[in-house]
């Protein structure tokens, strides 16, 4: 059972993905676990061949327990199992009755060719009436994923008056409202007795990042434009080049700071809570691939299509309030990460521009970070980093 998050203690399985003798690759999913941030789908993290399946779905397992034995491929049958952890034990919830056996073989193709489902795709389509025999999956063994669901509805037959994928007394399905609650009140109880916090606000002059924008979109189409949060998330992670000691994980000593951006980004649920999910290598990508992830990040997270290797690897973290939000957001730092950016809403201030005073767009940025690893100074650098980078003629 993978830890998916500083807080986590056990982990529920609800589905495999895979059967013995499957041959799976690194990057695949095999799994799907539900925590209090809802279902999240599991990778798995080495190539080789699935020998058997030590745990059922509806099991509880504590983090740690083994979940399958995997094999060089084709030599499942000689690998050497699994050593199951000292404290991979029955955890209470599960201990009230019975483990179930252990997980028969995925039940055959279905006649439109799909293996297996996501609980997320299954109550997607039991919303929209749909036959899960009647879709072609996309995922691991041709598995039904959400997506594959959406494709299969054309957007002209759905309404607004549709309920959401997340619809339901508790959020979308699988999301406990309370527990999520619970889990967001320990990581941060954890990192405000742990990690030494220090805040750094600033004043940024957005009005130039704004009208290159709306010049950028002027001949663009809904779907294609690039919204102020992809340029402060882009701004943001390419600052990190100038203090890149705020961009890591500090889980052993000596701290040492991250290569790759894997930039969390705050999602607010429809139904309360959050989950900052991180967009990988963001480095690498530019506003355009920046505004095309943070679209699909956001609807993956809302239908509970998450992956493992975006709920813990996370660098840092951004939270944005949006427009609608008020002026200054003061984070705590989501462990082991060691600094969060919060934005607030942008709103038109009377600033000084050109020797006059004027009305202009502008937005607070706020730096939370540990103190074990930077300090004020190098804090102040970053966000003015930001600042330039924003009013930066080349930036779009």
């Amino acid at each position: 059972m993978p830890s998916l998050g500083a807080d986590m203690e056990e982990g529920k399985l609800i589905e495999w993905l895979v059967k013995p003798g499957d041959t799976v690759r690194k990057g695949d999913i095999v799994a799907v676990v539900e925590t209090q941030k809802g279902a999240i789908e599991i990778e798995i993290f080495e190539a080789g061949q699935i020998g058997a399946l030590l745990a059922a779905p509806g099991q509880t397992l504590p983090v740690g327990a083994p979940l399958a034995r995997l094999g060089v491929a084709e030599e499942a049958d000689v690998t050497t199992p699994v050593a199951e952890p000292e404290h991979a034990v029955q955890s209470p919830k599960s201990a009230a009755a019975p483990a179930p056996a252990l997980a028969p073989a995925p039940a055959p193709a279905a006649p439109g060719g799909a293996l297996l489902a996501s609980p997320a795709a299954r109550a997607r389509a039991a919303e929209l009436g749909i036959a899960l025999e009647t879709v072609t999956g996309s995922g691991p063994m041709r598995a039904v994923l959400l997506s594959d669901i959406e494709r299969h509805v054309p957007a002209t037959s759905r309404t607004d008056s549709e309920p959401a994928a997340e619809a339901g007394p508790k959020g979308k399905p699988g999301l406990d409202m309370t527990e999520m609650r619970r889990a967001i009140a320990a990581a941060m109880s954890r990192a405000k007795r742990e990690i030494p916090h220090y805040y750094l606000t600033h004043e940024i002059d957005l009005q130039s990042a704004q009208d290159r924008l709306t010049a950028l979109n002027a001949d663009r189409t809904p779907d294609q434009r690039l919204l102020m949060g992809a340029l402060l998330l882009h701004a943001t992670v390419r600052a990190l080049a100038k203090v890149p000691e705020l961009n890591g994980r500090y889980e052993a000593e000596p701290y040492s700071p991250s290569g790759p951006v894997h930039c969390g980004m705050a999602v607010a649920m429809r139904g309360g809570g959050l989950i900052a999910p991180a967009i990988l290598e963001a480095q690498s990508k530019d506003p355009d691939e920046i505004m095309a992830a943070m679209r699909d990040l956001v609807a993956r997270t809302r239908s509970g299509r998450l992956r493992n290797s975006e709920i813990t690897q996370g660098t840092i973290t951004i939270s944005s309030l949006g427009e609608t939000g008020v002026d200054t957001l003061i984070g705590v730092i989501y462990p082991p990460q060691v600094a969060l950016v919060g934005f607030g809403a942008p709103r038109m201030r009377p600033m000084i521009h050109d020797g006059t005073i004027q009305p202009r767009l502008a937005i607070t940025v706020s730096l939370a970070a540990d103190h074990r690893v930077s300090d004020g100074r190098r804090g102040a650098l970053f966000l003015a980093e930001i600042n330039r980078l924003l009013n930066e003629p080349a930036t779009p």
